[in-house]
């Protein structure tokens, strides 16, 4: 798995000018120390940090409290001693070892969350430790978020006690994020964070490996236009979204990846290529490259095997060094001033566009004219429903805001969909939802009632889902045995005609282009709706594809035409619902690492294993598809056929329709699924489902 290999790396160095606590003013400058890296405590030069995370404990599957493997348990109670008093010490928990299913019981229990909890504190004490810190980084499901805030909360008002209670200064509590708030499946609980964390280290590296993908890339870039795979634009998305900058801590690697070259003569970004070029650490130090040594050690002051003493001899040459990074520097940083000037005078500009056209009477009067079935809601009436917004009703949150219960005056149940005041999203996608979704009527769509646009709001009200998403279930391990064969089946079946209604049966093609299992949600029967359609777009039914350079969606739920070139067309819904297919099947994220090494996306360990002919191991184990004509096996291969890299390998909804309902018809063999280290197979075979027939045919 790379992340087990890139920590290797003995550090990631975490780094901020100045850090406001609500305890006290901090300036961090931190780092992470594995103790599988082997590079021992006393090497650290503690001039260099403020703050070092001791990495990992553990959650032990059974008493749900911290554990230490045999190894840590003699290197950990040195570890504060060794480095202390110039450094504060945290000790980390999770990493990427963390098992998935423990962490995710322990946060959805009470009782699970206080045994964790006092021997996490126990623990801190016990060796030392000035504070602790969470590194859960495979939390993605909207229930596992919320999970998470509740659990800072808790033990946050758990250090707080302990702290009263005895006369230790009290413990700090950080955690580790991924680089954007949303993920697949939900958003981090940003207002617990932001109250109840010290900080946050946003992990700003690992976007691109030659582990996932078949081209090169810059696994770590500051600033990318043609993408939003940059930390510029992650940092920006915490940012609206409400969190602090106050409260993040930026995290940079101290290594690099080296992908095989498919042409030696493309070498540019982009290029296609066939994976790793170094197989054993996978790490390039820079410390290989004086130059960027120095530049590093001088912006941010890190890292002993980055901070050699220079020869003296060389001392007019440091002075002349240091005079051209610091004016480069300084030049940085004004035209990064400029930059944030412009940006945020464009952005108030829109809003003062967006609350024109909202306080514009006419506005409504648009929605009513087309939309004449939809309810306009006042907001005292919302506010009433909605208990004030109470954090009591809220359902969750997304990318456009918090989803909230509310109880209307006639007794009916409603969701309420908020605009939050940081949402990247706005005015364009309330219209978008509030004009398309009206028109459209199916059993297998989530009805959107009405909006509310009083005091410069944008609220959605929609029919109210009381079994929540498909992810809330479908993630969790114990939840999931409620989803039987029976219930999955009803399940893909009713995204299938969701789908096939907005691309066939609708008066113009739509493309949702967000399709995930956190958009699915389950009515009092567990039958399925498609929500959310603020990023959809319609097609003319003589229209085939479009092209954006805007590309909005979910990571690992998109095609790569549409990553890289802004292509989208039906197909990219038919490579979404293949993506949705194999989770239903297997119960497994589209943002966890699979196989023997743990090295390949969920594609191609479902590809491996079909072509290896043990499909049933991908599989989710507490399924029996016995005495049922769509079998595993079958929704295995249709998913493959829809994830692949090209978009006219993959069949229509129509055909995916025929294919699940029909016993006998003849299903093409899969090619290898987009964003592959797969080859090419020479031979495609025809395969059906009567076991009768199995024939072969040569591929073209």
């Amino acid at each position: 798995m790379a992340p087990k290999k890139v920590i290797l790396a003995v550090f990631f160095v975490f780094f901020t000018l100045k850090l406001y606590s609500a305890k006290s003013q901090i300036s961090v400058k931190a780092g992470y120390w594995y103790s599988g890296s082997g590079f021992p405590s006393l090497g650290i030069n503690s001039a260099l940090y403020t703050h070092l995370h001791c990495a990992f404990a553990q959650v032990n599957s059974t008493s749900y409290e911290l554990s230490l493997s045999e190894s840590d348990e003699k290197l950990f109670p040195n570890f504060t001693d060794t480095v202390y008093p110039s450094v504060f010490t945290l000790l980390s928990i999770g990493g990427a070892n963390a098992n998935y299913s423990t962490v995710s019981a322990m946060v959805s229990d009470s009782s699970f969350r206080k045994s964790f909890i006092d021997s996490s504190i126990r623990t801190a004490r016990l060796y030392g430790f000035h504070g602790l810190d969470f590194c859960w980084v495979y939390a993605n499901s909207s229930s596992d978020m919320y999970n998470m805030g509740v659990l800072f909360q808790e033990w946050q008002a758990a250090i707080n006690l302990e702290a009263l209670n005895s006369s230790y200064a009290q413990l700090l509590l950080t955690a580790a994020f991924l680089l954007k708030p949303g993920l697949d499946s939900g958003r981090f609980p940003l207002e617990a964070m932001e109250r109840y964390l010290d900080w946050a280290n946003i992990l700003a590296y690992d976007y691109y490996t030659p582990q996932w993908y078949n081209f090169t890339a810059a696994q770590a870039a500051l600033y990318d236009p043609s993408s939003n795979v940059n930390t510029d634009y992650g940092i920006r998305a915490w940012i609206s979204g409400g969190f602090s900058a106050d409260k993040m801590v930026l995290g940079l690697p101290f290594y690099g990846y080296a992908w095989t070259l498919a042409n030696p003569m493309e070498n540019g970004i982009g290029a296609p290529a066939t994976g790793p070029a170094i197989r054993e650490s996978l790490i390039l130090k820079l410390d290989t490259f004086s130059s960027c040594r120095s530049f590093m050690r001088t912006l941010v002051n890190i890292g002993k095997h980055f901070s050699a003493q220079e020869s003296n001899k060389n001392g007019g040459k440091k002075w002349r060094l240091l005079a051209t990074v610091l004016s480069t520097t300084a030049a940085a940083i004004l035209l990064l001033g400029c930059f944030l000037i412009y940006y945020f005078w464009q952005r108030e500009l829109k809003s003062e566009g967006s609350k024109k056209k909202l306080n514009d009477p006419s506005a409504t009067g648009d929605f009513n004219r087309n939309a004449h079935n939809l309810i306009t809601y006042g907001f005292h009436e919302i506010e009433a429903a909605t208990a004030r917004f109470s954090f009591e009703n809220k359902l969750g949150e997304g990318g456009y805001g918090p989803v909230y219960k509310a109880l209307l005056p006639n007794g009916q149940e409603v969701a309420v969909k908020k605009l939050s005041k940081t949402s990247t999203q706005g005015y364009e996608e309330f219209r978008n939802e509030v004009m398309l979704t009206a028109k459209l009527q199916h059993v297998n769509l989530v009805r959107l009632l009405g909006f509310c646009t009083d005091r410069q709001e944008q609220m959605l009200i929609y029919e109210y889902m009381p079994n929540k998403s498909l992810d809330y279930y479908l993630f969790d391990p114990i939840r999931r045995s409620i989803l039987d064969w029976r219930k999955r089946v009803q399940i893909i079946e009713g995204i299938i005609q969701g789908l096939l209604y907005v691309q066939e049966y609708s008066r113009f093609t739509i493309i949702h282009r967000d399709l995930k299992t956190s958009n699915v949600l389950l009515d009092e029967n567990m039958k399925p709706k498609i929500s959310d359609f603020g990023m959809a777009r319609i097609f003319a039914k003589d229209e085939f594809e479009a092209n954006t350079r805007r590309v909005v969606g979910t990571y690992g739920y998109v095609p790569p035409e549409y990553v890289k070139r802004g292509i989208y067309s039906t197909k990219l819904d038919v490579y979404s619902f293949g993506v949705l297919l194999l989770q239903i099947i297997s119960g497994n994220k589209v943002s966890a690492l699979y196989g023997p090494e743990e090295n390949l996306s969920l594609l191609d360990h479902a590809y491996n294993l079909w072509k290896e002919e043990k499909g049933m191991e991908f599989m989710d184990p507490s399924l029996d598809d016995t005495n049922f004509l769509c079998n595993l096996i079958k929704c295995l291969q249709i998913a493959l056929l829809c994830v692949q890299e090209y978009p006219n390998d993959r069949p229509s909804m129509l055909e995916v329709s025929s294919m699940i309902k029909n016993e006998t018809l003849n299903i093409m063999t899969p090619k290898k699924p987009a964003f592959s280290k797969q080859a090419d197979e020479d031979r495609e075979t025809i395969v059906t489902f009567n076991d009768v027939t199995i024939s072969e045919a040569v591929g073209r």
